[in-house]
């Protein structure tokens, strides 16, 4: 008999991969410890949980006034659900589903892959447990299939520009890239981020904590480009089951004339493909311009929004998706057969 429950606790998660549960993790932030890290930034867990003859399934939420939500932040390439594969794992998926009607009236999970299955399967277990689901694309992920290729073969597939920049200005500066966490490199690479044209850092702690586990895991690539001894770019990548994340990268403005960038991107390249002998080289989410002159494809994340019929604080939200959905069938009428229908409610 399928029992699904609650915890405030991400430490459950623990057990998940740990005991044999019929799950794996398969990207850095579908492990436990990741979790672990969101909730020290201040984020509340609910755990949603389900188990059934010795396997689990669990979801990393959180919940803000009947909203729920994933437990994730900007740093988090995908979320998805945390189950065993096949049926027993659907049916766990789906008495979760059903239990968080007791807590909220609205589950809005994204960015979702849909490649592996995971939007497909999640937005199945909520419309068999009740809710309305709406299953629309929420952001792009560029990445680069390998294809057994060395960086040689690869590099000599980029664009002209890029190819050109790089013969002209990588002997300018000169690169590094350490498998493991480095103090003085890691204060470069803030102050770097600190004096370009990003954004400022939303959780700079959990970054540091992420790389530093990640440095003594063997997984973490931290590249650093430096002009006359002073460093000018730096870019933070991890490399786990054969796939290379690229998370962060930046560099100074005030030395954009040397595109060290450029250089550095190169270098960590090359590693992954030479010497990781990575399969996939992942740049996350977004759509800059930048990222197609290094990545060969692109693929959809998904957001699923799942509203409680019964519950009538959905009631609004549930009315303006069905006024969405008939102006939009208004606006296509010609191609109406064409176009599949965006939601069930």
């Amino acid at each position: 008999m399928i029992e699904a429950r609650y915890h405030d606790s991400v430490n459950v998660l623990q057990a998940l991969t740990a005991n044999g549960h019929g799950y794996e993790a398969r990207a850095p932030f579908d492990r436990a410890e990741w979790f672990a890290l969101l909730a020290d930034t201040g984020l509340t867990p609910l755990i949603a949980m389900a188990d059934d003859a010795g396997e689990t399934a669990a979801l990393a939420l959180t919940e803000d006034h009947g909203r729920i939500t994933p437990l994730r932040n900007w740093y988090s390439f995908t979320w998805r659900e945390l189950a065993p594969a096949g049926a027993a794992g659907d049916r766990l998926l789906e008495a979760i589903a059903r239990k968080l009607k007791q807590r909220g009236h609205r589950v809005t999970l994204e960015p979702v892959p849909g490649e592996d299955g995971s939007a497909e399967r999640l937005a199945h277990a909520f419309r068999a447990a009740g809710w309305r689901v709406a299953v629309e694309p929420c952001d792009i992920n560029h990445l680069l299939a390998v294809r057994c290729r060395s960086f040689a073969e690869y590099w000599d597939s980029r664009p002209g520009q890029l190819r050109s920049t790089f013969k002209r200005k990588a002997k300018k500066v000169e690169t590094e890239v350490l498998n493991y966490f480095d103090e003085t490199v890691w204060a470069e690479y803030e102050a770097i981020y600190a004096a370009s044209w990003k954004p400022a850092e939303d959780q700079p702690a959990m970054l540091r904590a992420f790389a530093e586990a990640e440095g003594a895991a063997g997984r973490l690539r931290l590249g650093i480009a430096r002009a006359d001894g002073l460093a000018v770019a730096t870019q933070c990548w991890t490399v786990e089951n054969a796939v290379a994340y690229i998370h962060k990268l930046a560099h100074l403005e005030s030395h954009k004339p040397l595109s060290a960038g450029t250089t550095l991107s190169a270098a960590l390249f090359r590693h992954v493909i030479d010497i990781d002998k990575v399969a996939l080289v992942d740049f996350g989410t977004g759509d800059q311009s930048y990222k197609a002159d290094w990545m060969e494809a692109v693929r959809p994340r998904f957001r699923i929004d799942c509203l409680d019929p019964a519950q009538p604080r959905a009631w609004a939200a549930l009315a303006k998706r069905k006024l969405g959905a008939l102006r939009k069938a208004a606006a296509s009428a010609p191609a109406a057969s064409l176009a599949p229908a965006p939601a069930d409610g």
